[in-house]
C-alpha cells in the first residue's frame, strides 16, 4: 500500500485526487495539508501548515499554491519524502529551491500532469526544428475565469520545450498590445484567455508562407491531471534522488 499526503487537499484538484485514490486499492491518503482546513470534511487529518503534519508517507503530491512551496519542500526534505508537484506560477527562485531539494530527495515536477499535453509539447518541439525560421510560432492558452496565474504553466512548458529544440534562440512575447514594431522571427507569442469554466485548452500555431499548422490539446475534465499525478507517484517511488519530469516518465 502506497501512502500519500496531499498538499492542497481541499482545492479542486486535491478533491479530485482524493476521490481517485479512495478508489485505488494500492494507494491511501493518510493526511492532507491546506490553508482552508475546515472547508470540507475529510476521512483523514488536515493540517494548515506542512510543519504541523505529524504523519509520514511514501510520497507527497502537491496541487497547492506556489506560496506554500518552501514549507512543503522543508517537510519533504526533513522527512526524506519524495515529492510530486504540479503547482504552477513558480518563480525562478522556486525552481532553484526544487533543484536544490532534488539533491536530497526524488522530485517530480511538471507544469501539467496530462500525458497528452506532454505529447503535444514533444510534437511542437519537433515541428519547430523541422519548420525553422520561415514559420512564426504563437501559443494560445484558454482557462476558466478562476485561474490566477497567467500565462499558464502549461503554456510555459510548451514554449520552453520549443525553445529548447531551437537552442533557446527565441524570445517570449506576451499579448502584443501597443507594439509599434513588426513581429520578429525570434518571437514566440504567448496569449492567455480567461473565461467561463474552460478546463484547459492549448494551441500551438506555426504560421508560414502560405500554410498554417496547428497542434492542439483540449482537457475535457480535470480527472486527467489526477491520473497523471498517480502515475507520476508510482514512477517516482522507483527513482533515486534527483529531479524528474514527464519526459523521464514517458521514456
Amino acid at each position: 500500500m502506497v501512502t500519500v499526503i496531499i498538499s492542497g487537499c481541499n482545492g479542486t484538484m486535491g478533491r479530485i485526487l482524493s476521490r481517485f485514490i479512495a478508489n485505488n486499492r494500492e494507494m491511501e491518503v493518510i493526511a492532507g495539508i491546506d490553508r482552508y482546513v475546515d472547508r470540507y470534511e475529510n476521512p483523514f487529518p488536515v493540517y494548515k501548515n506542512a510543519c504541523d503534519c505529524m504523519e509520514s508517507s511514501d510520497v507527497v503530491i502537491d496541487f497547492s499554491h506556489h506560496s506554500t512551496l518552501d514549507a512543503i519542500l522543508k517537510y519533504c526534505v526533513d522527512t526524506k519524502t519524495p515529492l510530486v508537484t504540479a503547482t504552477t506560477g513558480l518563480s525562478d527562485k522556486d525552481s532553484e529551491s526544487l533543484m536544490d531539494a532534488s539533491k536530497i530527495i526524488p522530485i517530480f515536477q511538471t507544469g501539467n500532469m496530462s500525458l497528452g499535453v506532454n505529447v503535444i509539447t514533444d510534437l511542437a518541439k519537433k515541428a519547430a526544428q523541422v519548420l525553422g525560421d520561415p514559420f512564426d510560432i504563437e501559443i494560445i492558452e484558454k482557462h476558466h475565469n478562476q485561474k490566477v496565474d497567467s500565462p499558464s504553466g502549461t503554456a510555459y512548458l510548451i514554449a520552453n520545450g520549443i525553445n529548447e529544440g531551437l537552442e533557446n534562440k527565441k524570445d517570449f512575447v506576451y499579448g502584443r498590445y501597443g507594439r509599434a514594431e513588426k513581429r520578429k522571427t525570434t518571437d514566440i507569442g504567448i496569449h492567455a484567455i480567461r473565461g467561463g469554466t474552460i478546463v484547459g485548452e492549448h494551441t500551438v500555431i506555426f504560421a508560414g508562407p502560405d500554410e498554417i499548422i496547428e497542434i492542439k490539446h483540449t482537457a475535457i475534465s480535470k480527472d486527467i491531471f489526477a491520473l497523471g499525478a498517480i502515475e507520476a507517484s508510482k514512477f517516482l517511488l522507483k527513482q533515486t534522488n534527483g529531479f524528474y519530469n514527464m519526459n523521464d516518465m514517458l521514456k
